[in-house]
């Protein structure tokens, strides 16, 4: 297994973390992503740790607090083995103050996150998407207290936008207090968007970038192909809670790709996607989900080898989509603008 710093921390973690958005099957729309209960649970984690992945990655909004729970339970006798990532801000409960980054919710999740977790202490504690209602200032003094209490380790956010990212590690900075030192972001071959700003931006202020749904909620696992379409009455087809859907040529534009290099390394569509990302700039992690061991074990395969530069921009040239404003007008500007070195 591979370690990489993550941002301008200390913390060094593997290139994969496990996702357990798959534990617990709680309601309509987590139950679609899975339903592992402990028992499995603690099979999927003894597997990860003998390929080295030590770091776990779980939100309390998962399965409103299941797949804290059973993580918890998992890994019970082997907290000195593993980093806990989990996360707040989304809704957890009916009252006014159930919802947001305020301190006083933050400080009640963390609580009720430790209590289900099983431990003293989060290696990295997110924000799962910016709190516009709250001011930065409290959200981030909230955190720095965490650490300071030692509860939390390093704080990391998801889902910002650039300038949501750029004014807390201002704030952060202004006072002393610690910051954020990833962004757990969505990023794909048919999710590029991440590059136009906050890619330049975690380059620019030293951000490790921890990628979610590498595989755009399968469908980059393999199983669609041009004869074996996605269902378009399925979720999945619909955009699967990860925006909008995207147009069949372009998705099967890269396929094809996927399919011609997958034969070139003897590697599966699934590792042949997931290495692509690893070797993107700013990428410290890839987050991973399986529903079963034969998943986790071809995601496992992701790592130990790479594509050569060649392939990389045969995928590129496949994924690459147009800009939107401002970008397409920076891109006119390249000597002012230059993009991130892609390729070494």
């Amino acid at each position: 297994m591979e370690y990489r710093q993550l941002g301008a921390s200390g913390l060094k973690v593997p290139v994969l973390s496990f996702g357990t958005g798959t534990f617990g099957g709680g309601g309509e729309f987590f139950k679609a992503w899975g339903n592992t209960q402990v028992d499995e649970a603690s099979r999927l984690v003894n597997l990860c740790l003998d390929s080295g992945l030590t770091l776990f990655d779980t939100a309390n909004v998962y399965s409103q607090g299941l797949s804290e729970e059973i993580l918890g339970k998992a890994v019970i006798g082997l907290r000195d083995k593993i980093l806990l990532s989990t996360k707040a801000t989304f809704k957890m409960g009916e009252g006014p103050n159930d919802y947001g980054s305020s301190r006083f919710n933050l400080i009640r999740s963390c609580e009720d996150s430790l209590r289900r977790l099983k431990t003293d202490y989060i290696d990295i504690y997110h924000m799962h998407g910016f709190d516009g209602n709250t001011p930065v200032e409290e959200t981030l003094s909230a955190l720095n207290d965490l650490i300071q209490s030692g509860k939390v380790r390093y704080i990391a956010c998801s889902n910002f936008s650039g300038w949501h990212l750029m004014k807390s590690l201002s704030v952060s900075e202004r006072y002393g207090w610690a910051k954020y030192i990833a962004h757990q972001a969505h990023y794909s071959l048919l999710s590029r968007e991440f590059e136009w700003e906050l890619m330049p931006l975690a380059l620019d202020q030293n951000v490790g970038t921890i990628v979610w749904s590498p595989l755009s909620a399968g469908k980059l696992s393999g199983k669609y192909r041009r004869n074996s379409p996605i269902p378009q009455d399925g979720r999945i087809a619909q955009g699967g809670g990860e925006g909008p859907a995207v147009p069949d040529d372009f998705f099967y534009g890269i396929i094809d790709v996927l399919d011609q290099i997958a034969a070139e390394t003897e590697k599966t569509v699934a590792q042949v996607a997931l290495n692509w990302v690893l070797n993107r700039p700013t990428v410290s992690n890839v987050v991973i989900g399986a529903r079963n061991e034969e998943q986790l074990i071809q995601n496992l395969g992701a790592i130990g080898w790479n594509l050569t530069t060649e392939q990389i921009k045969r995928l590129d040239k496949a994924s690459e989509k147009a800009p939107i404003y401002p970008y397409w007008h920076q891109r006119n500007f390249l000597p002012l603008n230059p993009l991130p070195e892609f390729y070494g």
